[in-house]
């Protein structure tokens, strides 16, 4: 089964580059909601592989990132498709509307 990804400062232009959509969770270690999605990326990280790229962004640990989007509220889930910023979902949901959201970009 197939894992989230880790995206850092230095490799999120690189997994930028895929012509799959992708679903990047920002989080942080001390976050309760974000401990709560965590389990429901990996989830969906094993459901869309081949199909999508599901990674998250430790945004203590790479700050310029989560700076680049102006995330301010974590958890924030970003939905990329063609390196553009296409969905947003800000705060813990449930898996069935990310889903949603993944399924809207393939």
């Amino acid at each position: 089964m197939a894992k989230a990804i880790e995206i850092t400062d230095s490799n999120f232009e690189e997994i930028m580059k895929s012509d799959q959509p992708i679903l990047v969770d920002f989080w942080a270690e001390w976050c309760g909601p974000c401990k709560m999605i965590g389990p429901v990326v990996e989830e969906l990280a094993g459901d869309y592989d081949g199909k999508a790229v599901v990674g998250k962004v430790d945004v203590d640990a790479n700050p310029a990132v989560a700076a680049q989007f102006g995330i301010r509220s974590i958890p924030t889930l970003l939905f990329f498709k063609g390196g553009q910023v296409v969905d947003k979902q800000v705060g813990a949901a449930p898996k069935s509307i990310l889903a949603q959201k993944l399924d809207a970009q393939l």
